[in-house]
């Protein structure tokens, strides 16, 4: 960092309920929406304490005051659940440290929203699956997340980001990015198009049992990769979940579904080589076996049932937003080559059409641990 950037963390810094004195602040992690600074206090002959400052992103996240508030009240909520259960909620959950002002956010001069959390030590975040007992143990912890919010009310969270997992609301944005056709690339990709529409009833699947209120609204995180688990470096047990932007109501069947579209899949997302990506289902019974652990019975028969067609409707609905940005000239995702996107669609399509064939198996590892 240059002088210039430390003087002005140092001076959002100033403004949060930090002790001690401030030695070091450095950007952290792998992360593409928010800027995030790992910052190091000594504190007397205490030794030193470290902490996360972030400043959020006003593109994606437009109402930061709404994404706050549900972040203090879920992690409010967790901490006593994790009290009540002889855990510790200082590393299991995520803690907000407030502002002077007593507030969860601090706004500057240039109207940019900052934050800050306690940095959770000896733990770390894997930005792939290394080992299968560390997807197992991702599975766990989101699994834990769902029980222990499970007597939270969804309704009272925010959306923060609307119609996020709308898959019929995605479908309709994807058939207006086919007629306007702003980029000329529509004649290039009708395979791709035509494998979307053919699954049209995936995209009303589960749109048509909330509007028919047969499925229960809970809590979800919403973007349960991987790195989004802290795992501990001495247990290897995933220990907490953090990256709590996107938490908002939803189905349980997005969680696990995203989390088997990001982490079973045997290739890259970009993977040009399709003969490389598949479902694994090896990786597929580590998570559900521990998802539905985690889960601790919260989840209602018809929830259990569905597990496998939330995998296949999360992996569908990405891939359907990947070519709908590729058809829009790649306004969305960041992209490294002219094809990312499109690449990037033809590997959802891949495990999607994957998973229809190993559909009867997934079903039979699902019904194996309910």
């Amino acid at each position: 960092m240059t002088q210039e950037e430390m003087r002005h963390i140092s001076q959002i810094a100033s403004n949060f309920q930090f002790e001690g004195n401030l030695m070091s602040a450095e950007p952290w992690g792998n992360g593409h929406i928010n800027d995030t600074y790992l910052l190091t206090y000594e504190i007397g002959k205490m030794g030193c304490i470290r902490v996360i400052l972030q400043k959020m992103n006003k593109k994606v996240f437009p109402r930061p005051v709404e994404l706050m508030e549900n972040i203090v009240n879920v992690t409010a909520f967790l901490h006593d659940k994790i009290a009540e259960r002889g855990g510790n909620p200082y590393r299991e959950t995520l803690n907000v440290i407030p502002t002077k002002e007593g507030m969860p956010y601090y706004v500057d001069s240039e109207h940019e929203y900052w934050r800050s959390f306690v940095f959770i030590t000896d733990a770390t975040c894997y930005e792939t699956v290394e080992r299968v007992e560390d997807f197992y143990q991702s599975a766990l912890a989101f699994g834990r997340f769902q029980c222990l919010l499970a007597d939270f009310p969804a309704e009272k969270l925010h959306e923060t980001i609307k119609n996020f997992h709308n898959t019929k609301s995605r479908l309709e944005d994807f058939k207006k990015a086919v007629r306007e056709d702003v980029a000329g690339r529509v004649s290039q990709v009708g395979d791709e198009i035509q494998f979307v529409l053919d699954r049209e009833a995936d995209a009303r699947f589960f749109t048509d049992l909330i509007e028919k209120n047969e499925l229960p609204i809970r809590v979800t995180h919403n973007d349960t990769k991987l790195n989004n688990i802290m795992i501990d470096n001495n247990s290897r047990k995933g220990i907490c979940v953090i990256d709590l932007d996107t938490t908002m109501p939803g189905l349980a069947m997005y969680d696990f579904g995203d989390s088997i579209r990001f982490g079973a899949s045997t290739g890259e997302e970009d993977e040009k080589d399709l003969s490389k990506v598949s479902c694994s289902m090896e990786l597929f019974e580590a998570y559900t076996k521990g998802f539905i652990e985690g889960c601790e019975g919260k989840l209602t028969k018809q929830e259990l049932e569905l597990l496998p067609m939330g995998a296949k409707i999360m992996t569908y609905e990405c891939g359907m937003r990947f070519l709908a940005d590729y058809l829009q000239n790649d306004i969305y995702f960041k992209i490294s080559r002219e094809e990312h996107n499109l690449d990037r669609a033809r590997t959802q399509f891949k495990l999607v059409a994957d998973m229809e064939r190993k559909w009867d198996q997934m079903h039979a590892i699902v019904k194996k641990y309910s």
